[in-house]
């Protein structure tokens, strides 16, 4: 599988699992600490071929991908679910522990940001959903952002990427059924 845009990773350990799942060039921030240089270079690379942010699902990974959109608006999100980059041992987080199928399944399933968000679903929504607020609030915003493809967030967080990835009341409202469906089951 050839990917056109370059992907913004961490780092080399990060580049070594991509590579071994896909052909594509890669920029490794080294870090949460992006640098002035290495925002040019993702700059000029999303001008160029496109750029698509795949960062480690925890909280620094989720401070370089607001870093790199805010500087370069516009670059596209893969998201990995926690459970698939998990380490062998469960010590240790990250792109670098994915599978060559989980890398792949994620940037299939690439989501665009837009200048204009779709603010068709509130805070008032998320409520009534149960995705703010109550004891399973975490757990169903958990399973929404896997079947979204838009990764965890916290509510404040949910909200902006619906928005953000164009994401409409249709597809937010199949998504809830299968996450109802799936606590049901449990």
């Amino acid at each position: 599988m050839k990917i056109k845009e370059v992907i913004v990773v961490e780092g080399r350990d990060d580049t070594v699992a991509v590579k071994r799942a896909v052909d594509a060039d890669t920029i490794e921030t080294n870090g949460s600490a992006v640098n002035k240089s290495c925002l040019e270079r993702i700059a000029l690379a999303k001008e160029r071929r496109g750029v698509i942010v795949l960062t480690d699902p925890d909280y620094p990974g989720e401070r370089i991908r607001k870093i790199v959109s805010q500087a370069v608006p516009g670059v596209k999100h893969a998201f990995l679910p926690k459970k698939e980059a998990i380490s062998k041992n469960g010590d240790d987080l990250g792109v670098e522990n994915a599978s060559i199928e989980a890398i792949k399944e994620a940037l299939k399933n690439v989501h665009e940001t837009y200048e204009e968000p779709l603010e068709t679903i509130t805070w008032d929504d998320l409520h009534a959903a149960g995705l703010i607020g109550g004891p399973l609030s975490k757990q169903r915003r958990e399973l929404l952002g896997l079947h979204l493809k838009i990764g965890y967030a916290n509510g404040k967080q949910l909200l902006k990427r619906l928005h953000a990835f164009h994401i409409t009341e249709q597809e937010f409202k199949e998504a809830l059924i299968k996450v109802y469906e799936e606590e049901t089951n449990e």
